[in-house]
């Protein structure tokens, strides 16, 4: 069981949210009916998620944007196309998921009778810029590759990714994973040219970390022979033969998408780099229905190889490359930046300009919005409550079991298959997408079985399965928030917490009238956290 780290940082700042709402895909929002601000996944700012202290509510300055006519691209990348045309919209499946009532938001700031609209009816109304620990905002701006002050063999030209065929790297992926009996791969150089064997030479270095190369002469035809430099020790750590000692070993870069969440993103470039997933890290997950530019982490890949999956990826560029000693950790970010449109809005005007006045004026409560905890009628704060009862059974029932919501085809059939069979490899063969969570546990129940669920679930990365204890914590956040609330009202009261500097410290009685609402924070529940006074 691994424990969560919190930070205890200012959360305090305008223009920064939590992660945007993946669950109010479409479906219409009541933008503030009986003045409930609701989720900040509906309007307005949010900050920083994994820290124990949270203010209760947040000042907006968001800007209102008019939203413009005509249809938008929504293009999946060429390789990774899997919808199965159910033809069960989006709208309609987001029917079968939860309320804001279900995750603990009940509460409002004011009485006006508010205005209804239809969010993200198109991925473009919504983006997303990433705020930094230092405040910066990320954007993407510069593709330039950060020249080192060492030469090394990774860092390759562009015919590099083109001169070996496919199936000359299907045999060199091979031999670097040790897959067959094989001790080495020959590949006959056609044109030979000094020129043309240093690219080979190149391209199998730096495509396949850990092999070596050297040329030989065989029937009169020059070969590029690969092999392992240290046999099986090379594929324990291949990228350390080559990555120079004066770069930092981690690679951050910024990574524009559309329509795509985090996760799935990063499936998509491992799966190019040819790489496991859990060598990135990030500050936060982005939700897939948005346009979303974040900071990301890998460990020693190079620039110039993720600057080439620019030509090879629709829906996704990268850039601001640079090299750093340390990767990102969930919950470092301040905070995100939102552009949002809203559509088809009903309600006169009057109605729209009391809403929208009481949201700039007075905030909104500062609630874990609904894309902490899923799309599906399985809310992911289940799972989390489920891992820290150490109730292992429960917790691979949760991910694996069909449920109503909105999901892929191919993912419906692998629970149908899991609930008939209970069978991992039954399952798994349903799944085209392996990398996925589901895919990620049935490879682990495979590899470990059913009576060794622990170490299957190990197999899904440290932030996926942090992120069900962070979803488990939000609930808990939301509904002791709506308690508090519904207690003690729209005022500081002694007991309260609030912040100073990034230290919590207690409301007394005498000072209490130095504060409002707005100073007010509340803790997330965990190790060593400092708790309110009164009920």
């Amino acid at each position: 069981m691994e424990t969560v780290e919190m930070n205890s940082v200012s959360l305090k700042r305008p223009h920064s949210e939590d992660d945007a709402a993946n669950a109010d895909e479409i479906k219409r929002q009541k933008i503030s009916e009986n003045s409930k601000t609701g989720s900040n996944s509906e309007q307005g700012v949010q900050t920083v998620t994994e820290q124990p202290d949270k203010s209760l509510l947040e000042d907006t300055k968001n800007e209102i944007i008019p939203s413009e006519e005509g249809e938008e691209q929504e293009d999946e990348e060429l390789e990774d196309s899997d919808e199965d045309g159910d033809p069960e919209s989006f709208a309609d499946m987001m029917k079968h998921g939860l309320t804001e009532s279900d995750v603990g938001i009940t509460k409002f700031v004011s009485c006006h009778k508010g205005f209804s609209g239809i969010l993200k009816e198109r991925y473009s109304d919504f983006v997303v810029h990433e705020i930094g620990k230092d405040g910066r905002v990320s954007h993407l701006d510069d593709f330039t590759v950060p020249v080192d002050d060492e030469v090394n063999f990774e860092d390759p030209s562009e015919e590099t990714f083109t001169v070996l065929s496919d199936e000359d790297k299907q045999r060199l992926e091979e031999l670097q994973l040790l897959k067959n009996k094989e001790t080495s791969v020959a590949i006959e150089v056609i044109e030979d040219t000094k020129e043309k064997r240093t690219v080979i030479h190149q391209a199998v270095k730096s495509l396949f970390p850990g092999l070596e190369t050297k040329t030989e002469d065989r029937d009169g035809k020059k070969y590029i022979i690969a092999y392992h430099a240290a046999g099986k020790k090379a594929l324990a750590n291949p990228r350390k033969h080559s990555w120079p000692k004066s770069r930092g070993s981690y690679c951050h870069f910024v990574l524009y998408k559309e329509n795509k969440d985090t996760m799935d993103a990063i499936n998509v470039l491992s799966k190019f780099l040819r790489v496991k997933p859990n060598i990135f890290s990030y500050m936060g997950t982005k939700d897939k229905r948005a346009i979303t530019v974040q900071e990301i982490a890998v460990l020693r890949i190079t620039a110039q190889r993720l600057a080439h999956l620019n030509k090879c990826l629709m829906n996704f560029k990268l850039g601001n490359f640079s090299y750093k000693n340390h990767p990102l950790k969930l919950g470092e970010l301040q905070g995100n930046h939102f552009t949002v449109v809203l559509r088809n809005i009903t309600g006169t005007d009057d109605q729209i300009e009391q809403a929208m006045n009481s949201l700039r004026e007075i905030g909104f409560i500062n609630y874990y919005g609904m894309q902490r905890f899923g799309t599906t009628a399985v809310p992911t704060y289940q799972i989390g409550r489920a891992i820290l009862q150490n109730n292992w059974n429960e917790v691979m029932d949760l991910i694996l079991k069909p449920r109503p919501g909105a999901e892929k085809g191919y993912l419906v059939k692998c629970r149908e298959e899991w609930a008939k069979t209970k069978d991992p490899a039954a399952a798994l063969k349903k799944l085209p997408v392996k990398r996925c969570v589901e895919g990620q546990l049935l490879r682990g129940l495979l590899k470990y079985g059913m009576k060794n669920i622990i170490s299957a679930f190990g197999i899904i990365p440290r932030n996926n399965r942090l992120m069900y204890i962070h979803s488990y914590q939000s609930y808990v956040w939301n509904n002791m928030v709506s308690k508090r609330i519904e207690e003690y009202g729209l005022k500081a009261v002694p007991g309260d917490l609030t912040l100073k500097g990034a230290t919590a410290v207690h409301i007394e009685e005498g000072d209490v009238h130095n504060y409002t609402i707005h100073d007010v924070v509340m803790p997330l529940p965990g190790f060593d956290v400092i708790y309110p006074k009164h009920k």
